[in-house]
């Protein structure tokens, strides 16, 4: 993976402008630590960072190619898994190839079939290509989201980057955040409404989304969606289809130039991915595949079970790790270091985040990246097949308003009468959420019951998916590791996305036909273990360490965050000895101690980024 970064303007004087893309590129050095490019003509200058995944010696950026008197140039951040098959076709046409990079296949592809080329791509991708004869500037972003891509307009001035950092680092950016920005991060933060990049006119492209800026201005078109059409398979062949689109996709991502790893949870989802790459290192003759685990200190002691984590990983890590023969490592989080990475965590997002769970994945990543360079992550599979409580309560099904986060009336309490004036937290909400009902790819003649859950997986995919997707993204390349999502596959997702509730809750399991699909792949008792999200520590030092970080806010009369909070109320909260907002306000996990992380996250935003409020 890299960082891609640059801007188009009328009239750039590189003598002048050169220190700015060395800034704007050098924001992205984590994303990209092994090698540094740029280029620039009269109207655009392109910078990026490159992690060597694929080709080290040949894959260099930005890549430069002629077609006659045409020049096309890419900076590219991503990988295609489908690019033997686009390199033959290619060939078949007459181009010929220099290098064997994935870099040179799509920008090759672009040459061949124009903005079409995206069609044609399996993989994760955000890149730009600068096309010399047409003075035009082609963007385009993976289907699911896997990879960033923010842009914005000043003027003539057309900028982008990987990250908000990126752009950030031009002059013509300023951080500013109007009301809407300030909804995003207090109504709806850590999430973040699809293509909003919450500083003022600031934006993301989304999901299967292009963008072409030239001299006629911006224009944005839409290459891929969802497509509602009714399931003809029956049982047996959905459960085959699915174990075959899951194990293809597995396969493909698993290659690479360097060392690849999993993450191991002892969950369906982790250890599905896990026993698939053990097979295909098997076969090849391979080492045993290396894997990884995420723990805290203390939680041995502390962990209590609840309806949302049902039971500890621990012994279901030994379980998978002893049947499937992995040389694995247990990553053990202490508190102390766990709260030093709230602010590492705020600087790689460029936004508050999940709290202890995104300074967690953090440190997780960076102890992986000392030995692997590559690692595969479970992500998108309970999105995809429905194992989030919120697919089976029933009022979760009739709550008009996102199912993860339906504490919204609790934390206004938090936020000082001026700012929820405002800001109209409930309304903002309330049409974010109409907006992406709207947007639901409708199926004619669907039960009640069937396109209520239709709504609810695309809410989850559009809204909650792309959360965890941004905070795997920004955690992971922080620490120089690319992780890849096999459940994010495309097809895999188009295939699942039209089938019936009563298939994918077969048993009435959460994710029951995920279950059908891995039978025979992983162990009776992992098959039938009930889901338990990504850990978070329960040791009693984390709350008192984030309630005194909230009281060293509250005690400085400097603090930017006391312009926007109820003083009275978050000390209140803060000086209680138990944990006194015990309820999840944001998935599954995030409860008083987040919240107070979630609080000093912010106060650090506003901080370190010079957050001026419009």
């Amino acid at each position: 993976m890299c960082g891609i970064t640059g801007w188009v303007d009328r009239e750039i004087d590189f003598n002048k402008d050169r220190a700015v893309l060395e800034s704007m590129t050098a924001t992205l050095i984590n994303r990209g630590p092994d090698d540094v490019g740029y280029w620039n003509s009269r109207r655009v200058a392109l910078g990026h960072r490159r992690l060597s995944v694929v080709d080290p010696a040949g894959g260099g950026q930005p890549m430069i190619r002629q077609l006659g008197e045409q020049t096309f140039v890419i900076v590219y951040n991503g990988e295609l898994y489908n690019t033997p098959e686009l390199r033959r076709e290619l060939e078949l046409r007459g181009y010929t190839f220099s290098t064997h990079s994935d870099t040179e296949v799509l920008l090759t592809s672009y040459i061949e079939w124009g903005p079409q080329c995206v069609k044609r791509f399996n993989g994760i991708f955000a890149f730009a290509i600068w096309n010399e004869a047409e003075q035009s500037l082609f963007m385009a972003r993976d289907r699911m989201g896997v990879k960033p891509l923010f842009y914005a307009r000043r003027g003539d001035t057309f900028i982008f980057g990987s990250e908000l950092k990126a752009l950030l680092a031009h002059p013509k950016i300023r951080p500013e955040v109007d009301t809407d920005g300030l909804a995003e991060i207090f109504a709806l933060g850590p999430a973040r409404t699809p293509g909003h990049g919450v500083f003022k006119d600031v934006y993301e492209l989304r999901p299967g989304y292009c963008l072409i800026f030239n001299d006629k201005g911006i224009h944005i078109s839409r290459y891929w969606s969802l497509i509602s059409k009714p399931h003809e398979d029956d049982l047996n062949t959905t459960i085959e289809k699915v174990r075959e689109l899951l194990e293809d996709s597995i396969s493909r991502q698993l290659v690479a130039d360097v060392p690849v790893c999993t993450l191991l949870s002892g969950g369906l989802d982790s250890s599905a991915l896990s026993a698939f790459a053990a097979m295909a290192y098997q076969k090849k003759g391979r080492e045993p595949l290396h894997t990884y685990s995420v723990d805290y200190l203390g939680n041995d002691r502390y962990f209590q079970a609840n309806a949302y984590q049902p039971n500890a990983d621990a012994p279901w890590i030994k379980r998978m790790v002893d049947y499937l023969g992995t040389r694995h490592r247990y990553v053990t989080v202490d508190t102390p270091a766990l709260v030093d990475a709230l602010k590492t965590a705020v600087l790689a997002r460029d936004l508050p985040g999940m709290a202890d769970v995104d300074s967690s994945l953090y440190l997780f990543c960076r102890e992986i990246k000392k030995e692997a360079t590559v690692a595969l992550s479970g992500e998108c599979a309970d999105e995809v097949f429905g194992g989030y409580p919120w697919f089976h309560r029933e009022e979760d099904l009739k709550a008009n308003t996102f199912p993860w986060s339906r504490s919204l009336q609790h934390r206004l309490k938090l936020l000082s009468p001026e700012l929820r004036d405002q800001i109209k937290p409930e309304e903002y909400v309330a049409n974010r959420y109409r907006e992406t009902l709207n947007e639901v790819p409708r199926l004619p003649g669907e039960s009640p019951a069937e396109a209520r859950w239709r709504e609810m997986f695309y809410l989850n995919m559009v809204w909650f998916m792309q959360n965890l997707l941004d905070r795997k993204d920004r955690m992971s390349m922080a620490t120089g590791l690319e992780v890849r999502v096999p459940f994010c596959d495309h097809r895999l997702v188009e295939y699942v996305w039209n089938i019936p509730w009563s298939m994918k809750n077969y048993g009435g399991r959460e994710k029951g036909l995920l279950r059908l699909a891995l039978n025979g792949i992983l162990p009776e008792d992992v098959l039938e273990r009930r889901k338990s999200p990504y850990p978070k520590t329960h040791n009693p030092s984390y709350l008192s360490a984030v309630r005194g970080l909230v009281q060293d806010i509250l005690n400085d009369p400097s603090s930017p965050l006391l312009q926007l909070i109820d003083v009275p109320t978050v000390r209140a909260m803060a000086e209680c000895d138990s944990d006194s907002f015990n309820r999840p306000w944001f998935g599954q996990l995030m409860t008083g101690p987040q919240l107070f992380a979630y609080l000093y996250q912010v106060n650090i935003w506003l901080q370190e980024y010079k957050v001026v409020i419009k």
